[in-house]
């Protein structure tokens, strides 16, 4: 498939002021509020999503300025598909028009895509997207968009339970190896270090079954915005909040520390 040489909105422009180097390396946004932007404005609930995308490309290209390497958004969960079908058709019809229309433009920005979630129930010709989206960005280097299509982290954490067992009942696996560390190599995040901060539109404050397990540690940030309204400058003040913090990963905090 070819795409059209256009102008990037992806490249990052050069950062005037790096900072403190306080960025997180990983973020995941859940990006909710389409649909309530939308009604808030009389608008249908597919201009909620349109505009959702639109915001999704700001979110890329601050992330990149900002220094971040890895960018996970929550796109469509699994129980997405409990919505009316008519809006799960215009969810899909804006899938394929993004990979479409960006696909060339994040290659160019040197952004490498790599899509979790379950992908047997899909549309063979969404399937051949994401694989094409997959293949031609896996050498690139600049960030990594990790895109949860169709994902459910209690499913995913079902799923590598199964290829574990599997794995034992083959005799490929000793019980006494599986511990946290080697569960994560059977998630679908594999080979993707665990989100330092999650970023939740709308003001809901719940993870609505996105990256349970990867999330343990995380520092989460609830903005009381909806997804259509999120800007570079939603995501510095979401970042200030991060550094703000003292992480203490369960140990004691890092300002008690002795020198």
């Amino acid at each position: 498939m070819s795409h059209p040489q256009t102008t990037s909105r992806y490249q990052a422009a050069p950062l005037s002021d790096p900072g403190s180097g306080a960025a997180p390396r990983h973020v995941a946004l859940i990006m909710d509020g389409n649909g309530r932007w939308a009604a808030k404005r009389g608008l249908p609930r597919f201009e909620g999503h349109r505009r959702g995308v639109e915001a999704l490309r700001r979110a890329v290209r601050a992330a990149g300025e900002l220094g971040i390497l890895y960018l996970t958004i929550y796109s469509f969960s699994s129980e997405n598909w409990r919505r009316p079908e008519s809006e799960v058709s215009d969810l899909m019809n804006l899938l394929r028009r993004f990979v479409r229309d960006d696909l060339a433009q994040l290659h160019e920005a040197g952004i490498r895509i790599k899509v979790i979630g379950e992908r047997g129930n899909l549309a063979p010709d969404i399937r051949s997207l994401l694989e094409e989206a997959e293949n031609l960005t896996r050498d690139n280097g600049r960030l990594v968009l990790q895109i949860a299509f169709n994902y459910g982290s209690r499913q995913e954490i079902a799923r590598a339970a199964r290829l574990i067992a599997a794995d034992v009942a083959g005799g490929r696996l000793a019980p006494d190896a599986i511990n946290a560390d080697l569960f994560a190599d059977y998630l679908d995040t594999a080979g993707v270090p665990d989100p330092d901060l999650v970023i939740r539109t709308s003001g809901e404050q719940r993870l609505s079954n996105f990256l349970l397990w990867q999330s343990a540690y995380a520092e989460f940030v609830f903005l009381p915005i909806h997804w259509p309204e999120f800007d570079r400058s939603s995501f510095e003040a979401a970042i200030a909040q991060y550094a703000s913090r003292d992480r203490r990963f369960g140990g004691t905090s890092s300002k008690e520390r002795p020198l």
